[in-house]
């Protein structure tokens, strides 16, 4: 642990280089009225941080940056819970309150929200399905052959099948199935779509099983979050954040890898950590960036995760704040439906 004075020297580098981008030196923490001491200590100080590893000398510079281990004392010893600014939290405000539609769209401009609010890469990957709770089912005749079968699920995603049907099928047959429909999978998880109990009633019970059948054969087939729902936003922020062409070409390519982004989301929330610092990260390409992440949850159950990609030197009480508060009106919007 540091002591005090140090603690406040180790900060002031930090929020510095964070605004600067560049090496602070003893000249700029003394003016921190909050530290109190000559500048002979302050240089001296901040020589004891640089043999404990917290800063680092670059080049000839005569002042110093932050190492992991410096953005890492400076994350976990926040002292206030951070807050969006008020125009920052409008901007979310308004942009839920017009979020409405569309799954994937609301993920995507999600995803461009939070990279806007940050001006970094932003992450947003979606719930997979077979979480997700049926709130609703509903039986449609289409044609004498045909019925329509329509569920609501608990993200406001709607899933639609057409199911052929014996052409005898009465009308009072199908309003038998939809109620049965009803019955068996409001509240159960796609993920647990069984067949349902035998009603007694032959044809409504072979309408039912015609429709669960098509949902968890679609189930099965369908794409997972690894494999494709994930929406990234702002990735052509990361070209203004890094001075070497080579490594934006890397960290550009990390992010068009939708499993290697899903990954590290979850190693970061594996951890109990939500924010992951340079060489923690474990990918050598990242490893001069750092990921802020952040689950979000519908109806009570976390279904997926947000977060975003910058270099070390982000601004992360802002990131934290922004996160935070996007992952949590993106639950709620999803719970509403």
């Amino acid at each position: 642990m540091l002591d005090a004075r140090k603690s406040a020297i180790l900060r002031k580098v930090v929020t510095e280089h964070i605004e600067t981008a560049q090496p602070v030196g003893s000249s700029h923490v003394v003016t921190d009225p909050t530290i109190g001491v000559s500048p002979a200590t302050v240089r001296a100080d901040m020589a004891a941080l640089e043999r404990e590893g917290y800063l680092t000398h670059p080049h000839t510079s005569a002042g110093r940056i932050p190492t992991d281990k410096g953005y890492r004392f400076f994350v976990d010893h926040l002292t206030d819970e951070p807050l969006l600014d008020p125009a920052s939290t409008e901007q979310v405000s308004d942009f839920f309150a017009r979020a409405h539609g569309e799954l994937e769209r609301m993920l995507r401009d999600t995803s461009q929200l939070l990279s806007r609010l940050t001006d970094h890469a932003a992450v947003v990957v979606a719930p997979t399905h077979e979480i997700l709770t049926i709130r609703s089912s509903l039986l449609t005749r289409l044609a004498p052959r045909v019925v329509l079968h329509v569920v609501v699920l608990s993200n406001g995603g709607v899933e639609k099948h057409a199911v052929d049907i014996d052409e005898s099928t009465r009308d009072e047959t199908l309003a038998q199935a939809n109620q049965l429909l009803a019955e068996h999978l409001c509240g159960q998880t796609l993920g647990r779509v069984g067949r349902p109990a035998t009603s007694g009633r032959p044809d409504a019970d072979a309408v039912v099983s015609s429709c669960c059948s098509a949902l968890t054969e679609d189930e099965r087939s369908a794409p997972t979050a690894d494999a494709d729902d994930v929406y990234v936003g702002g990735a052509a922020r990361m070209a203004q954040q890094f001075a070497a062409v080579d490594q934006v070409r890397e960290v550009l390519s990390i992010l068009e890898q939708s499993f290697v982004v899903v990954s590290l989301l979850r190693d970061v929330l594996s951890t109990g950590q939500s924010v992951s610092i340079g060489a923690e990260n474990r990918v050598d390409s990242l490893a001069e960036c750092s990921i802020v992440v952040a689950p979000y949850e519908v109806d009570n159950e976390v279904v997926g995760t947000i977060g975003v990609l910058g270099p070390t030197r982000m601004n992360y009480p802002q990131a934290l704040a922004a996160v935070a508060v996007v992952s949590q009106r993106l639950g709620r919007q999803l719970s509403s439906g």
